[in-house]
């Protein structure tokens, strides 16, 4: 089983697509509660290519299994050496690799970019894989903010992860 990450393309949308809507409708990943059609999302994926951040997909076997993309954390100047990250992986693919994959090739390209920290804001305190996927990757908890979200019947948390890229806070920008 050998996982490829590379940079998503623009006939990359419908595999996104459908690797999303399933995560809105069925999870608490996301806080939508109505899944986007193709054309926003491939909306959405050109604005975090404009700006100049990272948007990749998973292959197994040639078939997008995940997709994993950095976007500013935060609109204000100061915030930004600071990215958020956004991983979805099909349920089948779960556990086996692919978030794994998908966040290190994130990490790497962000600290590229010259970013200096990198925040997980988790849907879902209960949400251990995404929890243990980024601590095993070096992120620490910074922080729960309770009962934000409502979604299928019930309050959600948001769960803060952190991690440094490069020298982190260490030296200045």
């Amino acid at each position: 089983m050998t996982i490829l990450v590379r940079p998503s393309r623009d006939e990359d949308i419908a595999a996104i697509h459908a690797i999303y809507t399933p995560a809105v409708l069925g999870g608490t990943a996301s806080f939508e509660l109505e899944p986007p059609d193709a054309e926003e999302l491939r909306r959405r994926r050109a604005a975090i290519l404009a700006d100049g951040f990272p948007y990749l997909v998973a292959e197994l076997d040639g078939r997008i299994v995940g997709y994993a993309y950095a976007g500013k954390y935060r609109p204000r100047p100061a915030y930004r050496y600071a990215v958020e990250d956004s991983i979805y992986v099909m349920p089948d693919c779960q556990g086996k690799g692919v978030g794994k994959a998908l966040l290190s090739q994130l990490i790497t390209d962000c600290e590229a970019l010259g970013m200096r920290q990198i925040i997980a804001v988790i849907g879902d305190s209960l949400s251990a894989g995404s929890i243990n996927l980024h601590r095993g990757l070096g992120f620490t908890h910074a922080g729960t903010v309770r009962n934000v979200g409502f979604k299928h019947g019930r309050w959600l948390d948001q769960v803060i992860y952190q991690r440094a890229l490069g020298s982190g806070a260490q030296t200045a920008p």
